[in-house]
């Protein structure tokens, strides 16, 4: 496998900034691809090591793009996450004011962080989408679009210059990145751990959703995230990606996933890895019953029940 990362790109987008924060990033070769789907395709085909993309922010949720392609396809496992905050600066040519710019582009999931400043300063202006924001950067650099939302940093990079800068509707708006590499053994958990997956109901029924969640709360593990996504066999048919607290080794969330592979039609595992906003010592201890030592206990007294020894 080569020693390379795939990641979203072009050079200087926010997912390239997030990428060098892992130390392992130093030790391989970063290669920017056009989307994430190319990106993640790459590590599918062997051409790189692992991708990492964006795939939730905190003002929109989960990135529609990257959960899809995680759902569909051959199985892919997260291994890394890692928190970026983001703020955008407006990028233009040189000379550009203002009142000059007629037509915006940034990426799709950044539309909801500058929505209101936008409103407020360019109501008249045209947004276009674009793959990355560093592709929109791009973009603007070639005379295609105006102004371009991107990271600050991007401008020397492209050319521009930043005619504003600190743009964001929400304070503190931060954006998730994953590290996605090829089904193996997940890491040791760190006591401070998230575990990801996808769940597909045999049947759509009364209380459906209600079952899958049931298998979380009796054993006391939190949800982070929860997004349902459609299959594509017809409207009302859906799958649900969820990312819970915990590893795979608990044995309140082993018993989870094996509550839900006994009553959903399917159960993708997309991993367990290390929270990236929580140290061990900063996790609350297990609710009343639902630690590693009450589960093996439990377990103890049912077999000396069946044993005639209780």
């Amino acid at each position: 496998m080569p020693a390379s990362y795939a990641y979203l790109g072009p050079e200087g987008t926010f997912t390239e900034v997030a990428l060098r924060t892992l130390p392992e990033a130093a030790t391989r070769e970063l290669i920017p691809y056009v989307s994430v789907q190319s990106a993640l395709d790459a590590v599918r085909g062997g051409e790189a090591e692992a991708a990492f993309v964006p795939i939730e922010n905190s003002v929109e949720g989960g990135i529609t793009t990257t959960l899809d392609e995680l759902v569909a396809g051959a199985p892919l496992m997260i291994y890394r996450e890692v928190l970026l905050s983001i703020t955008f600066a407006l990028l233009v040519r040189p000379g550009t004011a203002l009142s000059d710019i007629k037509t915006v582009s940034a990426h799709p999931a950044a539309q909801p962080q500058v929505r209101n400043w936008l409103k407020n300063h360019l109501p008249d202006a045209h947004w276009e989408s674009a793959a990355s924001n560093a592709d929109a950067a791009r973009l603007v650099q070639e005379g295609q679009y105006d102004a371009a939302f991107a990271g600050e940093f991007a401008a020397a990079r492209y050319g521009l210059v930043a005619l504003e800068t600190g743009i964001h509707d929400a304070e503190n708006a931060q954006t998730r990145f994953v590290l996605v590499g090829r089904p193996a053994r997940p890491a040791a958990p760190t006591g401070a751990d998230k575990t990801s997956v996808v769940l597909w109901q045999r049947d759509d029924h009364p209380g459906g959703l209600r079952d899958l969640l049931g298998e979380f709360a009796t054993r006391g593990i939190n949800l982070m995230l929860l997004q349902s996504r459609p299959t594509g066999a017809g409207i009302g048919n859906y799958c649900f990606c969820i990312d819970a607290e915990g590893h795979i080794s608990d044995r309140r969330v082993a018993e989870a996933l094996m509550g839900l592979k006994r009553i959903c039609l399917q159960v993708r595992f997309l991993g367990s890895y290390p929270r990236a906003d929580l140290k061990p010592s900063e996790v609350d201890a297990p609710r009343l019953g639902t630690s590693d030592e009450e589960f093996v206990s439990a377990a103890d007294w049912v077999a000396r029940c069946q044993d005639g020894r209780f």
